[in-house]
This record gives structure tokens, sequence and C-alpha cells, in this order.
């Protein structure tokens, strides 16, 4: 019997036999492994954890003690032995377990993440709130895998400092920040990893001079100031944390008696655990960027399946955005810690000094572009639309106020499939439109992205572009790029039954739903709406006063989205609106195909709902 066969509940690892805790880390790397490679998901961020996974609930007591895991990215070996182990094989499917951390999913998640640098927060709340209600409970953040880049997780850090509750914070120093380390933050880390002898210099210094009877006290204030020269983990001295480490994240037996001696400790302490990203699969050691997410992929030569018959959206961006620096030196390319997964490593290689990875600190990349915006550059800021969120307060205030020119590419707009709520692009059009001063398109293929984004790039003010995860629709590119008429939507198909306003992905899906109608007798205006801010005010009145019946398509949420704004436009006329998008809620993981049929995104659901409208 497997020795994971035997572990149900974190209690069960100190039921077993010491020794064989080390077989069980070789069977969870192999689980996760196998899992993933059908599944798709995180793999080399939860390779790396392994070890330091089990010596936290080998020590600690959870869900009594409460773990609060950064992002999500390392909990599969948490999934594994907290009663999930044989749901496992579902990870990110629909209706299967997710692959972050869910308190809905399991007691042992103590709080719900998906996004960065958001554990030391939570954890301090939690433990203000066990001393408030006089409990007693340990409270610790594992917080890794580039989420220490974010201003937040410093915020939380300051306050925790302050506050001086017990509070245990673990540093998973991974030494690769997703794409790879980034800023000021990953060389200070690195530095730590060698700072061993400064460290034994500054405690003899110290030890000397509180023995100076005359100067003493002085000279120790002085010396504790260089200590934060000579060792770099003093930086968290001084915001009131006992530093520890760092430590060997792979060294369980360690890690476990490292555990029990501070398990007691009071007020704020701060572990620094170094780990590999990747370990024990060759191929994600190698390539712990293209492993931190990946699809599907053999196990044996670390290959990831190929079935891409055209270039995704991201590919496309990154190519046309590469053709545009050439011709104008003004463009700046910037991205969080993203570079792969929004396309910009190549416009990386092609302009150095052109291209800024700025880590997990979205804010910080909006005002940085509005920085360069005001000194006559030309920022394109590449980032997912679900991170985008955490950066809305700079677009408004930083950006748009100030009706500066940055370009927003927004990738991952609409579904994203099996990352689920945490990650889905369900948003942006809601709360984009709101601002003023932004212009907003969406492409209906990648041959339109392009021409966006030249658009985008010769415009005097504030831009997004959104487009969707995923291959193109193999669409024949242009060679040479225009610039779009802004606020001009584009009519596809002509009809007088009823008009139909399309934007982004659904264009397509609309399209071919409309010309199955008009088999049935049922003939419709189809429009790529393209701009959705500004709308194209004078067409859509046009068409709707003509049919009297109005159906809107949008892969975002109907709240607040373009279908919403069409409704408000046409509000003053005697016109039935129908609109098809993402309903009130936190769209669960899946594939984009199985959400977009269980939302009405698909061919035959749109032209099912739109017949049953036109025979209301």
């Amino acid at each position: 019997m497997a020795v994971l066969e035997k572990i149900d509940r974190p209690a069960d690892l100190r039921l077993i036999k010491k020794k064989l805790l080390l077989t069980l880390v070789d069977e969870i790397r192999e689980k996760i492994i196998n899992v993933v490679s059908r599944t798709g998901g995180h793999l080399a961020s939860s390779l790396g954890a392994v070890e330091l996974t089990l010596a936290l609930h080998y020590v600690f007591d959870a869900p009594t003690d409460k773990i609060v895991w950064d992002v999500g990215h390392q909990a599969y070996t948490h999934k594994l032995i907290t009663g999930r182990r044989d749901q496992f094989s579902t990870l990110r499917q629909y209706e299967g377990i997710s692959g972050f951390p869910r308190m809905e999913e399991s007691p042992f998640d103590a709080f719900g993440v998906g996004h960065s640098s958001t554990a030391i927060s939570a954890a301090l709340g939690m433990a203000v709130a066990r001393d408030l209600k006089g409990e007693s409970r340990k409270i610790l953040a594992v917080i890794g895998d580039g989420s220490f880049t974010g201003g937040e997780a410093f915020e939380g850090l300051n306050n925790a400092g302050h506050l001086e509750k017990d509070l245990i914070v673990v540093l998973n120093d991974n030494e690769m920040f997703i794409s790879r380390k980034i800023g000021a933050i990953a060389g200070y880390l690195t530095k730590i990893t060698t700072a061993g002898v400064y460290k034994k210099l500054a405690k003899r210094a110290e030890r000397f001079l509180t023995r100076m009877s005359t100067m003493g006290v002085k000279l120790t204030t002085v010396a504790k100031r260089v200590k934060v020269l000579l060792f770099p983990g003093m930086i968290f001295e001084e915001m009131g944390f006992a530093y520890l480490g760092p430590f060997d994240g792979h060294d369980l037996f360690g890690l476990i008696e490292m555990f029990k001696t501070i398990k007691d400790m009071k007020g704020p302490v701060f572990i620094h655990v170094i780990t590999k990203k990747g370990k024990g699969y060759k191929p994600a050691e190698k390539g712990a960027t293209l492993f931190h997410g990946i699809g599907k992929f053999n196990v044996l030569t670390g290959e990831p399946e190929k079935d891409k018959k055209q270039p995704t959206y991201t590919e496309i961006f990154g190519k046309t955005l590469i053709k545009l620096a050439k011709e104008d030196k003004k463009i700046v390319g910037i991205t969080a810690a993203m570079s792969s997964g929004t396309g910009l490593d190549d416009f990386a290689q092609a302009f150095p000094k052109r291209f800024f990875d700025v880590g997990i600190a979205e804010q910080h990349a909006v005002t940085f572009a509005g920085g360069l915006a005001v000194s006559g550059l030309k920022p394109v800021v590449a980032i997912y639309s679900t991170f985008l969120q955490r950066a809305l307060d700079q677009i408004i205030h930083d950006i748009c106020l100030q009706n500066l020119h940055v370009v927003f590419a927004i990738d991952r707009g609409g579904l994203v499939g099996e990352d689920g709520a945490t990650h889905q692009g369900s948003f942006d059009l809601s709360y984009l439109s709101m601002i003023p001063n932004l212009v907003i398109m969406a492409p209906k293929d990648e041959n339109e992205l392009q021409h966006m984004l030249k658009t985008a790039v010769d415009l005097d003010c504030p831009v997004a572009v959104r487009y969707p995860r995923g291959q193109g629709e193999g669409i024949k590119l242009d060679k040479e790029l225009k610039v779009l008429e802004v606020g001009k939507a584009e009519v596809l198909e002509q009809g007088q039954d009823i008009v139909i306003f399309s934007v982004g992905k659904p264009v397509y899906a609309t399209l071919e739903a409309a010309r199955e109608l008009q088999k049935e007798g049922i003939n419709a205006t189809v429009v790529n709406v393209r701009f959705v801010k500004p709308l194209d005010k004078d067409l859509i009145i046009k068409l709707a006063t003509r049919t009297g019946k109005v159906v809107t398509i949008e892969e975002n949420a109907l709240t607040g989205g373009f279908g919403s704004a069409v409704r408000d436009l046409l509000g003053d006329y005697n016109i039935k609106v129908k609109s098809i998008g993402l309903p009130d809620k936190f769209i669960e993981h899946g594939s984009c195909e199985i959400l977009r049929a269980k939302y009405g995104l698909t061919k035959d659901k749109i032209k099912q709902r739109i017949k049953e409208f036109v025979q209301e």
C-alpha cells in the first residue's frame, strides 16, 4: 500500500514511521506530475513546495491552526493530504476540485486565493480576530512565487510588525518570480542566501559593543544600523519580525525541527525557506517558466501537447507590437511578471532597453506607464484582465483623469477556463466602461487585433484593447496595418427582422447563428461593435429603431457591461432589448467550451435564444 493512500488528513502524517515521509515526498511528486500532465496546472511551484507543505502540516494542527497560502500555486500537496487525494485527478476540471485553495472546498483552505500578495494581510486579520475572541491557535502565511514583489505583501508586513501579534510568515523563496527574478526585492533575497559570514561578524560586533561601558548603548544603536547593510535579513527585524533563515526547503526533517522550535515564539516571526521550482522533475527544473502554468504534456519527454492550428491572440499581439515598435521608437512595453504569458518575450529580446517587467505590481505598472506617457513615450501595458483589476484606481486617477496616452493590452478578456473564478476576465468591460477619456476596443479576430493595436498607439488618449485567451479564428493577416475610425462599428450581415450587436470573441458564433436563422426565415442584421467606448450611437439607434428588437452579445458580465450601455442608450425608445452574456455570479472553473455552452455563448445557444426572442 502506497504511503500516500494512508494520508486522509494532516494528522495522519504523525502516525506513520518518520522514515516513510521521504517515500511520501516522492509519491506526492509523482502524483502531481501525472495528474497535471493530463489536466494542466501550476506544476513547477507545487513540486518545489512538497517538503515545506509536509513539514507545516506535520508540526501545526490544521484546520485549528490556520495556514494561509498566497496565490495558491504551491498548494497541490496541501490538497492531496487534506482529504482530496481521491478527487485530485479532477483538478481544474469542470465540477472537479479547484486549482487554488477555496474555503467552499475544504475547511483546511483557510482563505480563498488566486491573486497575489494577499496572504499576510488575511493571516494578520485572523490573528487579530483570534486575540479578540480569546482563542488559542497558530496563524501562518505562506508567501512565495513572486508574491513578495506585490506591494500588499509589504503593507501586511508593516502592519503586522506594528501590531506585534503572534503570526508566522513563511517566505517560500523559489528563486524564480514566475518568469524570472524581477527587481530589487529579488536581488535582496539573493543576498540573504549568501550573508552567513556577515551575520557572524554582525553578532560578534554587537556582543563586543554591548560590553563597552561608556559608549556601549550609542555604539550598539549605530551597529544595528550597520547590520542592516551587513545582514540583509535585518530589514525584517526592523519591521518588527524575528527573522530566521534561510533554511533548506527540501530538508524535510530539518524543516520539521525548525517549525517545532519556533512554533511557540511570541510576536511576528519571519521564516525564510529556499526551494527549487520544479524540484524532482528535470523538465520542470530546467524550464521553470514553461512549467509554472502549463497545459497537458508528455510526462516522459516534458513536451507540451501541440494541437495549435493557428497563432494565439497573445502571439499576434506580441508580433504586432514588435512591428509597430520598429517603426516608432517611442513605443515601450510593460508587463507585471508575465512577459511570457502576455507575449512580450520576443519584444524584450528585440528591444531590451524599451521593455520593463515590474514584478507582480500592477498598480506600479500603470502609474509607471503614466510617467513614461507624460514624458512623451508610448507605453503599452500588457496585463491579464483579471490582474488589471488591482490597478483600477491608477487607471482612473493617474491615467484617464490626466488623459495620458497609455495603451492597455488586456489579455485573457472573457472566459479563461480551468483557472476558474479568480482568473476569469469577466469584468473588464464593466469596470472600464465607466471611466471618462478611455477608448475601449475588442477585436472579432486576430486580424482586427493588429489593426486595433495600430489604432491604439496612434491615438493621443488612454486606450484599452481587450482580447481573449487562446487561438485566433484562423483569419489571414493583412500585411499593412491600418488605423480604424474611432467609435465606428462594422455591419457584417443585413436583415430586417432583428439587429444583433456582438462584441469581441462571440462575433463569429453570432454570425454563424444568424446565417442558420436565415435558413429558418429569420433575417438578422449582425454588427461587429468593435468600440465598446465610444459606442457607435448613430448606427445603434438607426438599426434598433428600424427593427424594434435588439440583441447584445458579449463575453463579459452583463451587469454594467456593453449590453447595459446599449440599454441606457435606447432607454427613450420603444425597443425591446435582450442581452446575452455572463450572469451576475463568479464563473466556476472548466474548459471554455463547457462554460460557453453553459452560459449561452455558443453558436447553437445564441441561435436558440435569438429565435425565442424573435417569436415572443
